[in-house]
């Protein structure tokens, strides 16, 4: 019987970003998104926590190779097409940083299961994503 732990990897990006919902009114989309709603966008020093759950490999003695799960988490600074029909805030971007990690693991074959996500967009705003399927 294997050891369950929970590998966790941090790291930061700076990414750009406008909240605007196409769905929205341009006067709509001022009104809830405020000073965040500018033309021009604004930016963050995102920094993001992924946590991976397995059983530690008797000949490894590792989930999974930290070098890997560093590469698998980095982020460009481009445009998403992803966020082309939704606002990308911390939210949606927590989801779409899920479901790359998630992909990038299943086509490693990896024993260990992506677990939580969580993406610190302050110091004080901060989103956890863990899935559709959740314990809580």
């Amino acid at each position: 019987m294997g050891s369950i732990v929970y590998l966790s990897r941090i790291e930061t990006f700076s990414a750009a970003h406008r909240l605007h919902s196409p769905s929205l009114s341009d006067e709509e989309n001022e009104k809830l998104y405020g000073k965040c709603n500018n033309p021009n966008g604004h930016g963050h020093n995102y920094k993001v926590e992924v946590i991976v759950k397995g059983k530690i490999d008797p000949l490894t003695g590792m989930v999974m190779n930290l070098e890997e799960l560093k590469e698998c988490i980095k982020i460009t600074d481009h445009d998403v097409p992803y966020f082309k029909n939704i606002p990308s805030t911390s939210e949606n971007l927590a989801v779409f940083i899920w479901y790359n990690i998630k992909d990038y693991l299943s086509e490693k074959s990896h024993e260990g299961k992506l677990y939580e996500v969580k993406l610190y967009e302050t110091e004080k705003n901060v989103v956890i994503y863990r899935g559709e399927k959740s314990d809580d």
